[in-house]
């Protein structure tokens, strides 16, 4: 189990790891050796709440694939290992967000003055539009 926030933890047979070769720095290591990391997380093993999942599958946009797992790359680093730490933070984090619950929306009225200023738009509007017509067709 790897823990994520206070309460909620993820399975981690969930996660799986993979290393492909990435391109930028390394120098001739860069065609030998594979640094990038390919973090897969099964959202449907992953073990977090229905309401979670939910957030997470909308803040993961394309890196989410068709059969949920979510994919996150890293190849910042020269090392796997640290390219390793990099993906699982940056997994990490984005549970994280999703854990967040979103704020409730508190219903507001638009001020006198904005209605007023609305009205008077339209009523200049209608007002150009009337004297688009020909003479003869105006009800001013």
């Amino acid at each position: 189990m790897i823990p994520v926030a206070p309460g909620l933890v993820l399975n981690d047979e969930a996660v799986a790891v993979r290393f492909v070769r990435a391109s930028g720095p390394g120098g001739q290591n860069v065609n030998k050796v594979a640094t990038a990391v390919e973090l897969r997380l099964d959202l449907d093993r992953s073990g977090l709440p229905p309401s979670v999942l939910d957030r997470l599958r909308v803040l993961a946009g394309r890196r989410l694939t068709a059969g949920s797992t979510l994919v996150v790359e890293a190849r910042r680093f020269r090392t796997q290992e640290r390219n390793r730490a990099d993906a699982m933070e940056r997994l990490l984090a984005l549970v994280r967000k999703a854990a967040l619950p979103p704020a409730p929306r508190r219903p507001t009225r638009p001020t006198r003055a904005s209605r007023e200023k609305r009205l008077e738009a339209k009523r200049r509007r209608a007002g150009t539009k009337t004297r688009r017509r020909p003479a003869g067709d105006r009800e001013e």
